[in-house]
């Protein structure tokens, strides 16, 4: 069957008394979360949802994502994933862009008031029909309904509903799910993905990470399950291969520590900034006297880990080196894109990884470097750089109702990404940077992650990101803003000095600032454009 539903029913015949889901003290098997999904479908089904319908659905990694993600794929209906950050005008924004019938909303937290906000984008849309709260007993948000915008309850709404359903036979190329772009120009775009695109996407798992269904691993589900990553690398692949997944709400490194050594861990995925805050939480002590239990930490964790995946954003090479020192275990890097479904390239499990490299294009894809402001194939040298295209079964069908966004991304099949890279002689690519992020100092081409990669040497770094700034005579210059570790006394003048050390008299940042934090995603991507 083509419908991407199959990944969790195909797991849920095969072992159904497995784990399937352990969130704290509940543990789900297949069988359960089948049943609960089929819940799900016979719910859409009632409430009028037909096949090829949006459903719109918010939610942070609870078991309550799964059921409904693929209880919305059964009923033949196509997944709209939000983000559980987004205000009340952005949710209004999605609903109406996506043509959401139905919209799955959890209740939320004091600190994280998904509900109230989802309900009241939900009003302001005017043309969802069913707003559904997703609720936990844990305290959430209490959300009062106004009597023209009824709030059905999915503990109450699912009561009585069976719990088997004869899943819609979709079209492979009909739309599973649409995830919207974060809109870093314009506003957000949904890249329409169909069943196949997904599909594969996660089944290719097997070659890339040596999965075994007979050996099944458990993975942490720290990346948010609305994005792509965490959707098809953790959720996704963990079912069509009968993996358990532990899911955590949101990530917090010691919980992270705690979760990876209770539940034995075997595969752990995560953006870079997750990476360096595990470091953060295990490192050693400067001097014998400031023994740190936390540093005992990644022994346990190490002892069962096979498997650290990267993407998301570049990691820099000290990181790198650091988990592999730490954990055992050597990061593999891989890329890919909301409209790639995200994975188009990987670093091949058990072979010899090129740090720094986010690998070769996975089986089924291609990838080309394109001349700047062209469709044109770069002329190869070692130090070429270009823009990247892919070409392949993840490509996205297009950009849901804009065909003209659809048309200067596509052509011919070939996706142009906005990634500059370089490709080595064998075929393996390393990203430079994004083509928008690119600073031209005095005429020449400086790449941010070039900059960052060397500030993150610095002992004292813990994080850095490098943006241009108007200058009057160089155009833009070159300005970082770095986090600094625990207890560093390091100064803005005495880091801008060691880097001019370091890197060439146009590249080095003449502007140095130190601050507390960075603003990110709720992916825990850097967010540049708050910083400019």
């Amino acid at each position: 069957m083509h419908n991407l539903s199959s990944l969790l029913e195909d797991s849920a015949k095969r072992y159904p008394e497995r784990d399937a889901i352990v969130f704290g003290n509940i543990r789900l098997s297949y069988a359960e979360v089948d049943a609960l999904a089929c819940q799900v479908a016979n719910l859409l089904v009632e409430r009028g949802v037909q096949p090829g319908d949006k459903v719109a659905l918010s939610c942070s990694n609870l078991p309550q994502f799964a059921q409904i993600y693929f209880g919305i794929l059964k009923a033949g209906a196509t997944v709209v994933p939000l983000n559980v950050l987004l205000k009340a005008r952005e949710v209004a924004y999605h609903l109406t862009d996506s043509e959401a019938k139905a919209y799955f909303c959890f209740e939320g937290t004091p600190d994280l008031p998904t509900g109230r906000e989802g309900y009241a984008g939900f009003r302001q849309a005017g043309r969802c029909a069913h707003f559904v709260a997703i609720t936990t007993d844990a305290v959430g948000l209490v959300l009062d309904a106004d009597p023209g915008h009824p709030i059905e309850r999915l503990d109450d709404a699912l009561r009585e509903q069976p719990t088997t359903f004869d899943t819609v036979a979709t079209d492979e190329d009909d739309t599973a799910v649409i995830l919207y772009t974060s809109g870093t120009t314009g506003q957000p775009k949904g890249a329409e993905l169909r069943h196949r695109n997904m599909r594969d996407n996660a089944l290719a798992a097997q070659a890339l990470f040596g999965t075994d269904p007979d050996r099944p691993d458990t993975y942490l589900c720290v990346l948010p399950l609305f994005h792509s990553f965490g959707q098809t690398v953790i959720q996704n692949s963990a079912f069509a291969f009968g993996g358990t997944i532990v899911m955590l709400p949101r990530f917090a490194p010691h919980a992270a520590l705690d979760a990876m050594t209770e539940q034995k861990v075997t595969v752990f995925a995560g953006v870079p900034t997750m990476y360096v805050a595990l470091l953060e939480a295990t490192r050693e002590p400067v001097l014998a006297a400031e023994a740190d239990p936390m540093a005992e930490r990644a022994a346990p964790v190490a002892e069962n880990l096979r498997l650290a995946i990267s993407g998301g954003a570049a990691l820099p090479v000290e990181v790198h080196r650091r988990f592999e020192e730490r954990f055992g275990v050597t990061i593999l890097e891989g890329y890919g894109l909301s409209e790639t479904s995200p994975i188009a390239s990987f670093a091949r499990y058990g072979r010899p990884i090129r740090v720094g490299s986010i690998g070769i294009p996975i089986p089924g894809v291609e990838m080309k470097l394109l001349k700047q402001d062209s469709w044109d194939e770069l002329d190869w040298t070692p130090d070429a750089v270009g823009e990247i295209a892919i070409k392949g079964d993840n490509v996205m069908k297009g950009y849901y109702k804009r065909p003209e966004a659809t048309a200067e991304a596509l052509r011919d099949g070939w996706f142009r990404s906005g990634d500059l890279a370089r490709r080595d002689k064998d075929g393996w690519y390393y990203i430079v940077d994004r083509s928008k992020d690119m600073i031209i100092r005095g005429g020449y081409n400086v790449y941010p992650r070039e900059i960052e990669e060397i500030l993150m040497t610095h002992p004292a770094v813990s994080l850095a990101a490098v943006i241009g700034v108007p200058h009057d005579t160089h155009g833009e210059e070159v300005k970082a803003y770095v986090v600094l570790k625990p207890g560093s006394t390091l100064t803005a003048p005495e880091l801008r000095d060691w880097s001019k050390a370091q890197l060439a008299a146009y590249k080095y940042p003449r502007i140095v600032e130190i601050i507390p934090s960075l603003p990110m995603t709720a992916t825990g991507k850097i967010l540049k454009r708050e910083l400019s």
